[in-house]
């Protein structure tokens, strides 16, 4: 039985090889030449504090862990810079429970991102490789009910938020999307 399933799976990687499939993550629309990326603090445009820094953050991290690029400290040792303005942030009731408090929020983030080459020696504007001027992300977070007295989890809800929000960040540029 083990052998039957190991052959499926072997016929099923071959078979799917050749048809331009590939990993999430993993193919590139980017230059080949890109190899070290500055990543500037994002803009904060929202009421929100600190959303900025927790997202600039959580981008650096995620690059780190794609080990596709080098993350560098400076624009003049970059291939290429990763800029960003946070224009709209939001938290807003999903779901209520039967008494009628809230259970479930929503974390709305949008941003406008921009992935382009440095500026050019006359100081010009580099080349936009990647730009999504209304990246949108949301994604829901629980209210935790301790005994009666509930905790309100947002400042944790949006470190974790970030993290997806950098992981997809990164894989929509890789993609091209």
């Amino acid at each position: 039985m083990k052998a039957l399933r190991a052959l499926a799976i072997l016929l099923a990687a071959i078979t799917t090889a050749g048809c331009g499939y590939s990993l999430v993550g993993r193919a590139s629309n980017l230059p080949e030449d890109i190899k070290n990326v500055y990543v500037e603090s994002l803009e904060n445009g929202t009421q929100r504090p600190q959303v900025e820094q927790i997202l600039t953050q959580a981008i650096n991290e995620e690059l780190l862990t794609r080990r596709r690029f080098s993350v560098v400290n400076s624009a003049a040792d970059a291939d290429a810079i990763l800029r960003g303005r946070v224009e709209r942030f939001g938290v807003r009731p999903l779901t209520f429970d039967a008494q009628g408090l809230v259970d479930r929020f929503e974390i709305s983030i949008t941003a406008d991102m921009k992935f382009q080459r440095p500026p050019g020696p006359t100081g010009e504007e580099g080349e936009v490789i990647w730009a999504n001027s209304r990246y949108i992300f949301r994604e829901d977070y629980p209210v935790e009910d301790e005994g009666g007295v509930y905790f309100d989890r947002e400042n944790i809800a949006i470190e974790e938020t970030s993290e997806r929000f950098a992981e997809t960040l990164i894989t929509d540029l890789l993609e091209g999307f």
